[in-house]
């Protein structure tokens, strides 16, 4: 059977790293074993849902390179929902309740108080045909629960977490559609998931209870239940689920000067033993993922690390993915020299403008205004040549080490520190150096 995952984001707001991080191991799953990654829009709620997030998580996803082998909306399945749904209700897997929020809450305040689980009593099922029309008669309209078996205990072997096990005594039958008809996420998930024929669910942690209600969803549609694993949540540097981390959107990121390949190279081995390695590619992640090196603990995000991964990302870019986003006229080799300093590409405008010019004259000692002297009256000998003027330099004047090379630095630069000077002074050019020595 091909290996099938799938992300469902929900287009009420834009994709953040959370989002993000599960939508690559999902496509890191599915290509380690050449299967397909499908993509579904989860836009059910209708009143939430805008089209300028379908827009906006589409353009994240191409970004980081995940491309989707498929697509789905569920606004556009809701008469797969209603025939499946019907097969339920003929079932009787499915029932009418018309409790309100607030008498379901006094319920479980009231069993809490006795010490017991806080699950729901099935008292809608108790009532008769006389009862329902009677509530249809007085305008109250029914939510539908799905009826777990509690006759079968429920289990299934997690990709992370290993045995799971749940009494579905203890359970409250879950609500899968609302009073006004529209659909809460569990059922018309599975429906989509068996539709769709998803292998795999690869999902956070939060969804394990879900899962739990889910599975049973799945054997009373006559459907085998995927395989599901479920990954560690993200906390921020604190220890938790920061506010900041929760809105830190790629868009974001994408305005910060963070590099896709940087975001995928530490996404993908959050949660992991393995180390981020920059030098890694999609293809390459995708042939070492393993669920199996996925621990329990919490996955940190940190973005401070991110930086300086995005660095080492940044110091391995070839040319041909930076020059459009470069300064005019900055070609290859200037891309070289400067690349190693970098943390950001858009930091090359800084080092480029060092380049072209103009630079401030430093104040200087006396006797290093002498030695610039002596360094321009040699340059003009020797042309750009960092070597031939350094060597002939520490020849003339005695000088080494920091005092030969730091005034030669910042007046050629204006900066103390920066790119390799043997490559940078044949970019400034040996008339422009000159000028620079000279003033």
């Amino acid at each position: 059977m091909t290996v099938t995952t799938r992300f469902a984001p929900s287009p009420t707001g834009t994709l953040h790293v959370g989002n993000v991080r599960a939508a690559l191991h999902n496509w890191l799953l599915a290509k380690k074993h050449g299967g397909r990654f499908l993509l579904r829009i989860d836009d059910t709620d209708q009143e939430r849902s805008r089209e300028e997030h379908v827009t906006s998580i589409k353009a994240d996803l191409e970004w980081l390179g995940l491309n989707w082998d498929g697509e789905e909306r569920q606004s556009a399945r809701f008469d797969l929902y209603e025939a499946e749904f019907q097969k339920l209700v003929a079932a009787g897997r499915v029932y009418r309740c018309y409790e309100t929020a607030q008498e379901l809450e006094l319920k479980r305040k009231i069993l809490l108080g006795r010490g017991l689980p806080p699950i729901y009593d099935r008292a809608a099922l108790s009532l008769t045909a006389a009862d329902h029309a009677a509530k249809e008669a007085a305008g109250e309209r029914p939510h539908w629960r799905f009826l777990l078996d509690r006759a079968a205990p429920i289990a299934w072997t997690d990709g992370i977490r290993g045995p799971q096990h749940f009494d579905p005594a203890k359970m409250s039958d879950p609500v899968v559609r609302r009073a006004d008809g529209s659909w809460l996420y569990l059922l018309p998930s599975v429906i989509d998931d068996v539709a769709m024929g998803v292998t795999d669910v690869l999902r956070g942690e939060d969804h394990v209870s879900n899962t739990a209600s889910q599975v049973q969803m799945f054997l009373a549609l006559g459907a085998q239940p995927p395989r599901f694993a479920h990954e560690a949540l993200l906390t921020g540097t604190e220890g938790k689920l920061s506010k900041r981390l929760g809105s830190l959107g790629v868009s974001a990121l994408r305005d910060e000067g963070i590099e896709p390949e940087a975001l995928v190279g530490l996404l993908a081995r959050l949660g992991t033993s393995d180390p981020v390695d920059p030098a890694l590619d999609a293809a390459a992640l995708a042939e070492q993922f393993d669920l199996a090196r996925f621990g329990r603990a919490p996955a940190r995000f940190d973005e401070a690390e991110l930086h300086r991964v995005n660095a080492a990302v940044v110091h391995r870019l070839p040319f041909a993915r930076v020059a459009h986003l470069l300064p005019e006229g900055m070609e290859e080799a200037a891309w070289q020299a400067i690349r190693p300093n970098l943390q950001h590409i858009g930091e090359a405008a800084d080092w480029w403008q060092v380049v072209t010019g103009p630079v401030a004259a430093p104040a200087l000692a006396e006797d290093d205004t002498a030695f610039l002297r002596e360094a321009a009256s040699i340059l003009a000998r020797t042309g750009a040549d960092w070597a031939a003027l350094t060597g002939a330099l520490k020849e003339s004047t005695g000088r080494k080490g920091k005092a030969l090379f730091l005034p030669l630095r910042l007046a050629l630069t204006g900066r103390e520190h920066g790119p390799d000077m043997a490559a940078l002074l044949p970019l400034i050019g040996a008339d422009e150096a000159l000028r620079r020595l000279s003033a």
